[in-house]
């Protein structure tokens, strides 16, 4: 498997073809997610092909956006599936990686630890220090696709989105439990 080739290729393919409106779902999401996914993973001792399997599912979990945005995650999956023979992964691999991906899809519901790392990673910011400017860029992308008004149905939507939310894996609860429930008090502030 070619990880770094793999990755490469769909991150030119993001930066080249993403349209300008999607603020959040780009290359920097995918990355940040990559470098999340492999900092919980390394902290729960993945390696080897298990890693490489992770860490292809990070690279491509939005791909599906270069096609739509609803129902990304089935046509991130069918990229994967054209993609990565030409990488060296063959068909149990992939569908490996499109079971992770499919973990991103909300409600979350991974089946398996993989899974659970890939869908933390996707969601890290929400205890993180960065929060608010990565909220800021979702909201610009909600409020193109008119799925969002204004600021104040934005905070009541995080609000509901991350009293919901929980992270799935030991690691990410202790890296990011602490600073997500001090972010969702900050936005409770806020909603009028």
């Amino acid at each position: 498997m070619q990880l770094d080739d793999a990755g490469n290729y769909i991150i030119n393919k993001l930066n080249d073809e993403l349209p300008e409106y999607l603020n959040y779902h780009n290359a920097s999401h995918t990355i940040d997610v990559y470098e999340a996914a492999k900092r919980l993973a390394l902290a729960d001792r993945i390696s080897g092909d298990e890693m490489t399997l992770l860490l292809t599912a990070a690279y491509y979990h939005d791909s599906g956006f270069l096609i739509k945005a609803t129902g990304h995650e089935e046509e991130s999956c069918r990229i994967a599936r054209e993609t990565l023979p030409k990488f060296g992964y063959d068909t149990n691999e992939i569908d490996k990686i499109c079971g992770m991906i499919m973990a991103t899809r909300l409600p979350q519901s991974p089946k398996n630890h993989l899974e659970e790392i890939l869908a933390d990673a996707d969601l890290d910011y929400l205890g993180r220090d960065d929060f608010s400017f990565i909220a800021n860029q979702l909201f610009l992308e909600n409020s193109f696709f008119g799925t969002v008004g204004d600021m104040d149905e934005w905070n009541r939507k995080q609000v509901a989105f991350m009293e919901r939310h929980h992270y799935f894996t030991k690691t990410a609860n202790n890296l990011r439990q602490a600073k997500k429930d001090a972010n969702l008090g900050r936005i409770k502030a806020q909603v009028k």
